[in-house]
């Protein structure tokens, strides 16, 4: 193979004929794809071994040129005897701007069917267009012209255009999931790559390509197999990806281990869903908590290059390496966790002392609850006409938001946005993200909100459910509401799953359908611990009277001399500001 580089190729022709031969021959020999770079002076500047299905690509050959070709012209075998370009040589074609791609099918140790193919410029710049030439003896081949095939291809780019790295807006990304026996009774394989898909566009990712793979347990090296990998390499080398997603928490071994096999930036479902988190969070609290999340999920993946980014240890008498890099980073991270956790402490106790004083003002408090982008924002804005952000994307809401909501009668209520859940939901963000989720366990009143366009939305609401198990929040009397009915073609399903909640109601945010129907049920389930009383208010105490509209429920009222004589229905709350006015 070594005497490869000393077969120079006539300028004018694409390969020599002992060239190609003395390729088949070794082909035929190991039984693997070999492949040679050509420059343009006919010199063999590298010569690549490959498998019996793939020959690995180098960019090292040549520079490319500012006519925009690479000024390499890459010739390889196929042992199986067909010389047919794969998606693999045309994608190896385009990334790398060769001059040409040419396959030579051998058999019997002779060159058999050659077929090559090259980049068409359109509108003058070098782009994703190819044209492939039919099946080629190896006489034919020899005649091809092959300098005035780049002469044209050269003159049809602009003058003074340079090919370089397309400037790409989102990094093109791949889904992998693993299908375990038992492991996915609610969910579905296809649902959960689905979600993971919303998840990496929300994250500003573009998919180009899933994986699937099927086995009774992930490899505790690299979580799929090795010919799961193997496939893996290819398909992202043909779609010429940037991230590879996985549908699964990685453990930090496996993590590195992929990235060293594919040479290509790995991240899991936690990672991403705190990338996401990272970009969304806007005030101070859910910064602290993103990043808090962040380090526990950083902490067991650093690693160190050893010895070489050691300290020397100071004083008398020092022997062997101080302190390393890594072990620093470490300690750094611990520290700063710790911060961060005494930080949170005083954000909890703020939000509790907060609370308090709510309850003071006795408003009762309903907090939206729900999977990631069931409309709870959306909700929010429609029944206490806010604009709080709300987009059609995973985890648009992070930060808790409170609003107050008049009811007829005069009563009101305080209306709460959490941040949505998702299933998988990783446990370092239930645990940054509690100082948040208090505001669901204080709730007076729940509103599940589903999304019932959503075709696993039964499987969403078994995850909210068990979340909100995990909270302690499941005996909060909860309303069960089914919004964005004006998608839903066939309701049959969303009735019959409807019909099994006692306290549901189906509804549409964005068109406002069924919003008083959710009112009169918010009102049945508000706490109505009351006493009917009969006041006489003197008329200077009007902020009394004030109150006594506002927070209670009024049955008559007469304007006497000495003051307005009430009947009403009152809280303990209100009943003790006006006690001494009671008849």
């Amino acid at each position: 193979m070594e005497e490869l580089y000393n077969r120079e190729v006539p300028p004018g022709q694409i390969a020599s004929e002992d060239l190609l031969i003395h390729m088949a021959h070794l082909t035929e020999e190991t039984g693997r794809e070999i492949a040679v770079h050509i420059n343009r002076r006919g010199q063999v500047v590298e010569v690549l071994v490959g498998d019996a299905d793939t020959a690995p690509l180098s960019v090292q050959s040549a520079r490319r040129s500012s006519e925009g070709l690479r000024g390499v012209r890459c010739v390889h075998t196929h042992p199986s005897g067909s010389g047919r370009l794969s998606s693999v040589d045309i994608s190896a074609l385009v990334l790398l701007k060769l001059d040409l791609m040419v396959a030579v099918g051998v058999q019997g140790g002779q060159p058999v069917s050659i077929y090559f193919a090259h980049l068409v410029p359109e509108d003058g710049v070098l782009g994703n267009a190819y044209q492939q030439s039919d099946a080629h003896t190896l006489e034919q081949v020899l005649e091809v012209d092959f300098p005035g095939l780049v002469r044209g291809i050269e003159k049809s780019i602009k003058s003074g255009w340079t090919a370089g790295p397309e400037a790409k807006d989102r990094e093109r990304a791949i889904l992998v999931g693993l299908e375990l026996p038992g492991c996915n009774q609610n969910w579905s394989i296809e649902e959960s790559l689905a979600e993971l898909r919303e998840l990496a566009t929300t994250a500003g990712a573009e998919v180009v390509a899933k994986l699937v793979q099927r086995r009774n347990r992930p490899d505790s090296t690299l979580y799929i197999g090795y010919g799961k990998l193997e496939e893996l390499r290819l398909l992202s080398q043909v779609q010429q990806i940037d991230i590879i997603i996985f549908d699964h928490e990685l453990s930090p071994a496996q993590q590195r281990n992929l990235e060293n096999a594919l040479g290509k930036k790995v991240i899991d479902r936690t990672g991403l869903i705190l990338d996401i988190f990272a970009g969304r969070a806007r005030t101070r609290e859910g910064k602290l908590q993103v990043e808090l999340a962040q380090l526990h999920y950083l902490l067991p993946r650093l690693v160190g290059t050893g010895v070489a980014l050691s300290r020397l240890g100071g004083g008398i008498g020092t022997r062997g390496p101080g302190e390393t890099k890594l072990e620093v980073d470490r300690r750094r991270i611990r520290q700063r966790i710790k911060d961060l956790e005494g930080e949170l402490q005083q954000v909890r106790q703020h939000r509790e002392r907060l609370r308090r004083k709510r309850e003071r003002v006795p408003l009762p408090v309903v907090a939206l609850v729900g999977y990631t982008n069931a409309g709870k924002s959306t909700l929010l804005n429609t029944l206490t006409n806010s604009d709080v952000l709300a987009e059609d994307k995973l985890f648009a809401t992070l930060d808790p938001i409170t609003r107050q909501v008049e009811l007829p009668g005069g009563k009101s209520f305080l209306l709460t946005d959490t941040v949505g859940f998702i299933r998988k939901l990783p446990h370092h963000l239930i645990a940054a993200f509690r100082a948040t989720l208090e505001e669901t366990v204080s709730a007076d009143v729940l509103i599940h909100v589903v999304d019932a366009s959503n075709p696993a939305f039964v499987e969403q609401m078994v995850t909210v459910e068990g979340v909100l198990a995990e909270l302690a929040a499941n005996e909060i009397p909860t309303i069960t509401v089914f919004n964005k009915l004006d998608l839903v073609a066939d309701k049959s399903l969303i009735h019959r799953v409807a019909s099994e909640y006692p306290c549901s109601v189906e509804i549409s945010a964005a068109s406002g359908l069924g919003l008083q129907s959710l009112l009169e049920l918010i009102i049945q389930q508000l706490p109505r611990d009351l006493t009917r009383c009969q006041l006489l208010l003197p008329y200077e105490a009007g902020s009394l009277l004030a109150l006594v509209h506002d927070k209670g429920q009024v049955i008559s009222e007469e304007f006497l001399p000495e003051g307005v004589r009430i009947w009403a229905d009152l809280e303990p709350q209100t009943l003790s500001r006006v006690k001494e006015f009671i008849l």
